[in-house]
């Protein structure tokens, strides 16, 4: 026997013609399905050229039983079947029928029970099911043809069935063949025009049609009949139940895509939104409803959703000018947690004045970098690309409002940096810290860039932009200190949070005064409240009360806007 190591290069190309043997097998099984219950419903049909391909099916059915067992042992593959399948495709390689005409021509008595054994050969059907599973699986293929070839092949084998039981019942029948659904003489007419009889009988009552020309006409009829237009109707509901599964499954995507558009129109109307905003809402949902990229790689490991971001955005982060330079190591840990997203034409990927909590890079697409005057005027500063292209990096590095609005010039896709990962990702390496913000302060001391931005610079932060781009550089540095020592960076942080926060006040009133009452920040404890409030009324206070007149023990039980009473 081979080796492993001899036989791996060969296991590959075994295993494919192994699954091309598989379906070639699908036609000597549809054959089988159709001939076992034909043969033994009409002992007539059962003609040499039947049997010989009777004989021609087992013999493939048999090949396939030993390739089986040499893709299990000899070549050491993953067994394709287990004992008891194995034991059922041997069962049913035997050729039953062959040997009941041959045992009956000799008059043997145990002949008979072989005519029945050979619809074991209907056990071969599996592998129908397995190839049609497989195909369904296969993006190649339309689904939904491959579900209908499925279903209309499951209502075939049911009327062929039901026909086959008929003719065998007329024909196995002891009393007067007048009183079979066939009538008599049935027997001197042909097989086949007795089988389009039984089939025609079959589909009327399959389809509840029932035109009564051919009905049962014993009771062993009659009850067979009951039972088929019971079973009928759990077909008949399968039927229409997966065709309505099929054809909803195909619409539902457009349904639910319009049914989002007329909630974000209606959300539009009731709120007097403007039409070009509303117009930006109904874009970015179906822009979501079309692009899928994001749940895929959603639902794959994080080892694999890294190496997918490797190889889709590595280019567009090493073209950044943020990134030029730096270590192969920042790279890899800056685009391993990356987020995909895109954005319409005309829609804002950051806005001016807003919180700085990601940066963007351009893969695809391009942009408009604007400012907005007090008049509300716009004017572009400058334009990005997909080549070292960048949106919101300016507040994010600076760690102030964004100064600039970035709007689509068309689709356009970008990657997601925030805040916090850029943190992480910079911290270890301090060599590479150095090169981001001097790639930053160049970009910044470029004109147009900084001949346009610095009076919004100095509007927005006049104490460190004023000086121009030698006071952005210093702020920049002073950020690097920060991202790259934990306790600044958490000082920085804390600064930035009571920037963001609004402040918690209340309304402190003196009882025994009468004159308005005086607005306070929250303080930190309760005796700071109580100093606060004898500085104000110029009076002693012991006890805080509530408006109900519940006494108040904690600050932190006070809510913005509370009124309270001091004595």
């Amino acid at each position: 026997m081979r080796s492993p190591a001899a036989l791996a290069p060969v296991r590959p190309a075994a295993a494919a013609r192994y699954g091309w043997w598989q379906e070639l097998l699908v036609l000597p099984v549809l054959y089988s399905a159709w001939a076992s219950p034909f043969e033994l419903a009409v002992e007539r049909a059962a003609t040499l050229p039947l049997l010989v391909a009777d004989l021609v099916a087992d013999v493939f059915f048999a090949v396939d039983i030993v390739a089986s067992i040499l893709v299990a042992c000899v070549l050491q593959l993953p067994a394709t079947v287990g004992p008891w399948t194995l034991a059922m495709d041997v069962a049913s390689t035997v050729p039953f029928q062959v040997i009941y005409h041959l045992a009956s021509g000799s008059g043997a008595a145990w002949s008979s029970p072989c005519r029945f054994l050979a619809l074991l050969r209907l056990w071969r059907l599996r592998r129908v099911s397995e190839l049609f599973a497989k195909l369904e699986k296969d993006v190649r293929l339309n689904y939904l043809w491959t579900r209908l070839v499925k279903l209309a092949g499951v209502a075939l084998l049911a009327v062929h069935a039901a026909a086959c039981v008929q003719l065998w019942m007329a024909s196995h029948y002891r009393g007067p063949k007048e009183r079979t659904w066939l009538g008599r003489g049935f027997e001197a007419r042909s097989v086949w025009a007795g089988y389009t009889r039984a089939v025609y009988w079959s589909v009327s009552t399959l389809t509840t049609v029932g035109y009564g020309d051919l009905h049962p006409a014993n009771p062993g009829e009659m009850a067979f009949a009951v039972l088929y237009v019971l079973f009928n109707l759990g077909l008949a509901a399968y039927l229409v139940g997966n065709v309505t599964n099929l054809v909803v499954g195909a619409s539902t995507p457009a349904l639910t895509l319009r049914d989002t558009l007329r909630g974000v129109s209606m959300f539009g109307a009731v709120n007097r939104l403007p039409a070009a905003l509303t117009e930006q809402m109904a874009e970015s949902v179906q822009l979501h409803f079309d692009a899928t990229e994001q749940q895929l790689l959603s639902e794959m490991p994080r080892a694999v959703r890294s190496g997918i971001a490797q190889h889709l955005f590595r280019d567009a982060v090493d073209g950044a000018y943020l990134f030029r330079g730096v270590s192969e190591g920042l790279i890899v840990d800056l685009v391993s947690d990356m987020t995909v997203q895109f954005f319409p034409p005309k829609a804002d990927i950051v806005q001016q004045n807003e919180t700085p909590t990601d940066l963007y890079i351009i893969v695809s697409g391009s942009a408009d970098v604007l400012t907005t005057a007090a008049d509300g005027t716009e004017t572009v500063v400058s334009r990005a690309g997909p080549r070292g292209g960048m949106a919101g990096e300016v507040g994010v590095m600076l760690n102030i409002p964004q100064p600039f609005t970035v709007r689509c010039r068309r689709l356009t896709q970008v990657v997601r940096v925030s805040h916090g990962h850029l943190r992480r990702v910079v911290r270890p390496h301090t060599a590479d810290a150095d090169r981001v913000f001097c790639n930053f302060v160049r970009h910044l001391d470029r004109p147009p860039m900084w001949t346009e931005a610095a009076p919004l610079f100095r509007k927005v932060v006049p104490d460190q932009l004023g000086g121009g781009a030698a006071a952005a550089a210093e702020s920049a540095s002073s950020r690097r200190n920060e991202m790259l020592d934990p306790e600044g960076l958490e000082e920085a942080d804390r600064r930035t949070s009571l920037r963001r926060e609004p402040k918690q006040r209340v309304v402190i009133h003196h009882k025994s005064a009468n004159a308005a009452g005086k607005l306070v920040l929250i303080p930190a404890s309760m005796e700071e409240l109580r100093r606060v409030a004898e500085v104000k009324f110029g009076k002693a206070v012991t006890t805080v009360l509530t408006v109900d007149g519940a006494e108040v023990e904690d600050i932190d039980a006070l809510r913005d806007g509370d009124h309270l009473f001091l004595c």
